[in-house]
């Protein structure tokens, strides 16, 4: 029963539909045998009087219509998308339809005819004009009548004598043939030559014409010649003076402006050269190295009393053929023949060639140095040089320049001041060279294998000769010199800092040194910046270790010495700190953060240390403008101390911090009437350690001038953080203690609370309903004419754009069926072709297993 129910429906419900389609195809006008590619339109309710025109619809036409105007359009320019088969018409006045069809043919000849011309003129032979190649005839040239005699090493060109031609080029033996019976000679009735007589007189014959030739060229030359320098001697002579009336006009010509003037200058100025190369890393340091171990030899020469006086006194031998015009080989090779007991004596002449080449040596470094004479002076100089890369010379040469240039002076003027000779210098003089010599800084150090040996090499010397040697270290340990150099390098680093630490816990520290060294140690570092990376973190590490086991003991600690603070100071230079994560400032940062909370502040030497750590923040997070609470809130603390009377002070203190004790009234001043002889100074970084105040002004003066260092740091945090939302929570501590709690006797530079600065509120956007009048539902009234023609296109606009969207998505999905049709048909055709060629590899292989059986 089920089933003939069922059935029942779906045949009255065929029924139907067929029925539907009929009455669709009716009102369409088509017939469609398929009742499921009809689509009724179906609408809620009915509407008397109200057409309709999309009621029924028929998807299976419309996509079949769509697939056959896509095929005949779209499919056909994809096939045709890289094949261009067209032809395009291009004579005169094809497609103007104004031209006379004469006037279109008269053109086109002269047109046809302009272009034929142009070729005929170049490639037509056969036209009268004549031909010609670097001014000769090509007629001429085809005649091959200059031809260039093959014995003739001269540049001039000439012709093969008729003779030569016709025994060469003749038919029928050339010279030896037989003469016709009409020739006549006067060798007729002598005995006929043979061939090799002939060919010797044709040799005789050709070297006799070039040797004319060659001095009828050597005459024409000497006339030449001889007729230049004639006419040099009387062109003076034909010189005359122009008319007065020609000068008058030529001086009343303008005279050229700035700009032609510029012009021409700009035509005949100079132009650059091309520069020498410019040298490697490699080569700098090599080149230095040489250098400083040149003026190395010459100070240990002169260390030893040596002066030039061997080499002034040497006796040079001239030979006969020399000119005397100053050019010297490199090294004098010459002997001098000297006879012992009628034997040449070459023993001791090769003694004396080893110490002449010692002595050119030994002169070739003095040349080279140029330093002054005194000590002072020439070790500034040393340093420059060392610098700049410029060759230096020895203090011995420079004492005889200047000592020239004193006589000089002294002399009267065109006349030279005679010089002192080396080989009069007295015994007292080379001692005293000597002692100038010893005196000078080695300019060749070996680099220093622990710390002490650094130590004593920098012992005892001034800041600058410290730096000096520190340089050349660097330069004569230069990495690229040696294998072993970059350890050395690398462990000079570490020993500077340590150095430097040491120098910054000296009493007084000599921080001037530290200044000068930091230089070396950021230029160590950019060469081995892994090396120096590993060092600061051991450092930091290390103190990070000592404050935690402090905090472990008593529960706080104390704020670091002027070596850390010196540390941080230069991880600061050596590293960036605007990175957002760094292997050494980020652990340094960390650092000081927890300084500034966990360290108790007791004396004003621990004010002026906490102050360098704000410092030290600031520098810290200027570029990335990092939020540091910890900076804020030690800031605070230290305007805190400050405060005279603690009661009610409307702020909350953060830890190490307290609201009153025994330390709160460290920076509170004592006397008010000390504030008027103070004036602003900064405060010394040497007050971190051994701060001596000799009374109760003196601490005043510190008092006031570490408040003033404190207002400093809490100005540049408010430019800093001012761009933050939070600005004002952060800053309202502050402000309420610089507002109320600041004290009014102090001087005028601190009287002045924070203030905000004032700006006009911004007011809020306000936004004006528009108000439309509405009297039918869904209708809109009040509109004028043109936002109803706006509102119109807008909506016009829309609907266009969104089946012009669906049409390219079909389009699209059209011709990437397209595609995957064509690719799936080369792969059947592809494995269609591979099938076949394993099937008859397979035959082929069965009847070769076949043959090989048949065979066994």
């Amino acid at each position: 029963m089920i089933n003939a129910s069922w059935c029942f429906y779906c045949i009255s419900s065929w029924k139907i539909l067929a029925a539907r389609a009929s009455a669709a195809s009716s009102q369409v006008g088509l017939r469609s045998n398929n009742p499921f590619e009809v689509k009724i339109n179906r609408k809620k309710f009915d509407v008397l009087g109200q057409k309709t025109k999309h009621d029924v619809g028929l998807p299976g036409v419309s996509r079949s219509k769509a697939i056959k105007k896509r095929k005949e359009t779209l499919l056909k320019e994809y096939k045709l998308k890289d094949k261009s088969n067209k032809f395009v018409d291009r004579r005169i006045g094809e497609y103007d339809s104004q031209m006379d069809p004469e006037d279109k043919i008269l053109k086109r000849f002269a047109l046809e005819r302009q272009r034929t011309q142009g070729k005929r003129s170049i490639y037509n032979l056969n036209e009268d004009e004549e031909l010609t190649h670097f001014g000769q005839s090509l007629a001429d040239i085809e005649k091959l009548n200059d031809v260039v005699d093959s014995d003739s090493d001269s540049e001039e060109r000439g012709l093969l004598s008729a003779e030569l031609t016709a025994s060469h080029f003749g038919g029928g033996g050339g010279l030896l043939r037989k003469k016709a019976p009409g020739e006549s000679g006067d060798e007729g009735s002598q005995k006929p030559k043979s061939r090799q007589e002939l060919i010797e007189e044709l040799i005789l014959k050709s070297k006799q014409e070039k040797r004319e030739r060659q001095t009828q060229k050597e005459e024409s030359q000497e006339l030449t010649e001889k007729l230049d320098q004639d006419w040099k001697s009387i062109q003076g002579l034909l010189a005359h003076k122009t008319p007065k009336a020609e000068r008058k006009e030529l001086e009343e010509k303008p005279k050229p402006d700035e700009y032609d003037m510029t012009v021409r200058e700009l035509a005949f100025e100079m132009k650059a050269q091309p520069s020498e190369r410019m040298k490697t890393q490699e080569e700098l340091a090599r080149e230095e190295r040489d250098r400083l171990q040149k003026l190395e030899a010459d100070r240990q020469r002169r260390m030893q009393g040596d002066t030039e006086e061997d080499s002034t006194t040497k006796q040079t031998y001239l030979s006969a053929d020399d000119l005397n015009d100053g050019f010297l080989l490199n090294k004098d090779d010459q002997r001098m023949l000297s006879y012992h007991d009628g034997k040449w004596n070459l023993e001791d002449e090769v003694e004396k060639e080893e110490e002449d080449a010692e002595g050119d040596d030994e002169g070739d470094d003095k040349e080279e140095e140029d330093d002054d004479g005194d000590d002072n002076s020439g070790e500034e100089a040393e340093e420059e040089e060392d610098i700049d890369g410029e060759s230096g010379h020895s203090d011995l040469e420079s004492d005889k320049d200047s000592e020239q240039e004193g006589g000089d002076e002294e002399g009267p003027a065109g006349e030279e001041a005679p010089t002192k000779p080396c080989s009069s210098l007295s015994e007292e003089e080379k001692l005293a060279l000597q002692e100038a010599a010893r005196a000078e800084l080695p300019y060749t150090f070996v680099a220093p294998e622990s710390y002490s040996e650094l130590k004593s090499l920098l012992h005892g010397h001034t800041t600058e000769e410290q730096c000096l040697i520190v340089d050349r270290i660097q330069k004569c340990n230069h990495p690229s010199l040696g294998m072993g150099n970059k350890l050395k390098l690398q462990k000079l680093f570490d020993f500077l800092l340590e150095y430097v630490g040491e120098l910054a816990t000296r009493c007084p520290p000599e921080l001037s040194t530290v200044n000068k060294l930091v230089p070396q140690l950021y230029a160590l570092c950019q060469l081995f910046p892994n090396a120096a990376c590993k060092a600061m973190q051991t450092l930091l590490s290390d103190s990070a270790h000592d404050m935690a086991e402090t905090l472990e003991v008593k529960g706080r600690t104390a704020l670091p010495g002027l070596d850390m603070l010196i540390y941080l100071k230069i991880t600061a230079l050596l590293f960036p700190t605007s990175d957002f994560r760094h292997p050494v400032t980020t652990p340094a940062m960390v650092y000081i953060s927890q300084l500034l909370t966990k360290s108790h502040v007791s004396s004003l030497e621990e004010v002026t240390s906490g102050l360098a750590l704000c410092c030290l923040t600031v520098e810290y997070v200027t570029l990335s403008q990092r939020f540091v609470p910890e900076l804020i809130n030690f800031l605070l603390g230290i305007l805190h101390l400050a405060v005279p009377n603690k009661r009610s002070i409307g702020y909350c203190l953060v830890p190490p911090f307290r609201l009153s004790g025994k330390n709160c009234n460290l920076l509170v001043v004592q006397n008010m009437a000390h504030t008027e002889s103070w004036s602003r100074k900064r405060l010394p970084l040497s007050g971190v350690q051994g701060l001596k105040l000799k009374d109760e002004l003196e601490k005043d003066h510190y008092r006031l001038s570490s408040l003033t260092t404190c207002l400093d740091l809490v100005k540049r945090c408010t430019l800093l953080y001012k761009s933050l939302p939070s600005f004002s929570h952060i800053f309202q501590s502050i402000r309420i203690l610089l507002a109320k709690h600041l004290p009014i006797e102090v001087p005028s530079v601190l009287q002045p609370p924070l203030v905000f600065s004032k700006r006009k509120p911004i007011p809020l956007k306000l936004f004006t309903p528009k108000i439309v009048e509405v009297l039918d539902y869904g209708k809109k009234r009040g509109s004028s004419k043109q936002e109803r023609e706006r509102e119109r296109l807008k909506h016009k606009y829309k609907r266009e754009f969104k089946g012009a969207l669906r049409e390219i998505r079909k389009d699209t999905k059209f011709l990437a069926t397209e595609k995957l049709t064509e690719v799936m048909e080369r792969d059947a055709e592809r494995k269609r072709k591979v099938k076949e060629l394993f099937g008859s590899l397979a035959t082929q292989e069965g009847e070769w297993k076949a043959l090989k059986r048949r065979k066994k």
